[in-house]
């Protein structure tokens, strides 16, 4: 006997519907596969670098030609310098922050705790030039020792900073400060930093964070 399949027009229809929205996904699929080396690694666009790099978040304070006030997360900083005691912050060169460091050649950095998890995102929002972000995020300002920016009080550390050094590197703009003062709640160091005692931010990517777990792994 003799079957003939009939394909209806509609029916056609809906099928061609369905094999074109399932494309997308089907070929992201393949590309997925295609980027794993039999289990072992996923290779990532080189664009995806940094968020392999888990980093401590630090809000970044400076002050305004008019001494407005501005803060502003950055995940992307480190220490530089033993003798001079250098620490550096990475940053979009149109962002207020260099802009006010370029002027006033001044910044403290404030380490700050899990308490900011939600803050960051308000502290990031791109305001006029002359709102301060940490009236807005409802922070408090407290005068720094040696230079005219602020510090947050609800922090757990600072560094007051001059401008040592600055330079573009690529589409950023690497801004050095010398250290000339530095200050930390009493809980959250003995010795050394206790991340669980300050409970240090960590930024993952996007809006992940983390927040450390002490351990201790002794020398051999």
């Amino acid at each position: 006997m003799q079957v003939k399949l009939y394909c209806f027009p509609a029916v056609l229809s809906c099928c061609q519907l369905f094999l074109q929205f399932i494309k997308p996904y089907i070929a992201n699929f393949i590309s997925l596969k295609c980027n794993y080396n039999r289990g072992v690694f996923m290779e990532l666009d080189q664009v995806n670098f940094y968020k392999l790099n888990v980093r401590s978040c630090v809000v970044i304070t400076t002050v305004s030609e008019r001494g407005i006030s501005n803060a502003a997360p950055f995940s992307f900083n480190s220490p530089i310098s033993f003798s001079p005691p250098l620490f550096g912050i990475s940053s979009q060169p149109g962002h207020d922050t260099w802009r006010n460091i370029n002027e006033n050649k001044e910044f403290v950095v404030n380490f700050v705790d899990e308490s900011f998890g939600n803050l960051m995102h308000i502290l990031e929002k791109d305001f006029p030039y002359e709102v301060s972000e940490i009236k807005e995020a409802g922070l408090t300002e407290v005068s720094s020792t040696e230079v005219s920016p602020p510090r947050i009080k609800e922090a757990y550390a600072w560094l007051e900073c001059r401008l040592y050094d600055a330079r573009e590197l690529g589409d950023h703009v690497w801004i050095t400060g010398e250290v000339v003062k530095v200050d930390v709640k009493d809980k959250c160091f003995d010795k050394a930093l206790n991340p669980e005692k300050c409970r240090t931010l960590l930024h993952i990517s996007g809006k992940y964070f983390a927040v450390p777990k002490l351990e201790e792994f002794r020398r051999a």
